[in-house]
């Protein structure tokens, strides 16, 4: 489910591939687990069983919305609809402040538009109102939090045109970033992200580097990605999500391994040293994003994403649509 967000854009030009290729290998992927899931509301049980509502099918489902906005089948619409019905158009654990619980609220948002059932948006509004009518900005304190819930935010601010919702996803983005931890969990000085306030130094991984994971630092720049999309340009924190955006796009290009992946720790080539395709998959699909939408040099950064892409399609897509090499 990580992945499928970096599979629903088609690539720049420039990318040795066509859109029928990639169309093809989005819809391969999928397939994959549709058919492994084929019940949506099954509970998912790993060391334990969690409720299909959880953060990991919450971050498929966008992937999978994101493919239906380009080839609208009937069978991906069904899905996610039977998803959303399965939990009474709920979160886990109900209306909460849980960023996690909120990733769902993004296709139940995506699912409204489509067909405006009041059902499918009531609880993720509740859920999200109740935050913006408080005070309380220290929710975010992890990083993966931004991906899991800024979208949301944003869409709701668009669906309900009040941009009360995008100052308060600014006001916790910002406590996140310049807060959590004394300082923030951002390094300005290098444009990367540590994952909460127990990875920033005196923190350091085994070759003394500062721990940057890939995953966490993905899930940022696909929350920017997907922000800057949404909101429109004069929305408060427009500005911050679009210059954290293109310090981390340098911070990240310069990083990629000679095989087109990104180590599981950014800065340290000893420390989880294979392949990892969820970090690869994001940074590849939020660099492919900024040329698409003309914030990157497409001479700069093509490369860049056309390793990445070859090195999700060629060595960690499987034979039978399944994705490998992927941080547990």
């Amino acid at each position: 489910g990580i992945l499928l967000c970096s599979f629903c854009l088609l690539p720049p030009k420039g990318v040795k591939t066509t859109k029928e290729k990639v169309l093809e290998q989005m819809t391969f992927s999928n397939e994959y687990l549709m058919k492994r899931w084929p019940d949506p509301g099954v509970n998912v049980v790993t060391n334990r069983s969690r409720t299909s509502n959880l953060w990991t099918r919450g971050t498929y489902y966008t992937g999978l919305m994101a493919l239906y906005s380009l080839d609208p089948k009937p069978e991906y619409y069904e899905y996610a609809v039977t998803w959303g019905e399965s939990h009474d158009w709920n979160m886990r654990d109900g209306i909460n402040r849980n960023a996690n619980t909120h990733c769902a609220g993004q296709t139940y948002i995506d699912l409204y538009n489509i067909d405006p059932k009041p059902e499918r948006i009531a609880n993720i509004k509740k859920a999200i109102d109740i935050m913006v009518d408080s005070e309380k900005k220290d929710d975010w304190w992890w990083i993966d939090a931004l991906f899991m819930a800024m979208p949301t935010f944003a869409k709701l601010g668009v669906l309900e045109d009040d941009d009360k919702y995008f100052r308060k996803m600014y006001d916790l983005y910002l406590y996140t970033k310049e807060s959590w931890g004394v300082d923030g969990l951002y390094n300005t000085a290098e444009g990367l992200w540590w994952r909460d306030e127990n990875f920033k130094p005196p923190f350091k991984t085994p070759g003394g580097k500062n721990c940057y994971w890939s995953r966490g630092n993905g899930w940022v720049f696909a929350a920017l990605a997907r922000t800057l999309e949404i909101i429109p340009e004069d929305a408060v924190g427009y500005e911050d999500y679009q210059t954290v955006y293109l310090a981390m796009a340098e911070a990240l290009a310069a990083r990629q391994r000679k095989d087109g992946f990104w180590n599981v720790s950014l800065d340290d080539p000893t420390d989880f040293w294979g392949k990892e395709a969820s970090g690869t998959a994001f940074f590849t699909f939020g660099l492919a994003w900024g040329i698409n939408h003309g914030l990157l040099e497409k001479s700069e950064y093509i490369s860049v994403v056309a390793k990445g892409w070859k090195g999700l399609t060629k060595v960690a897509l499987h034979p039978d649509g399944s994705l490998g090499y992927v941080q547990a």
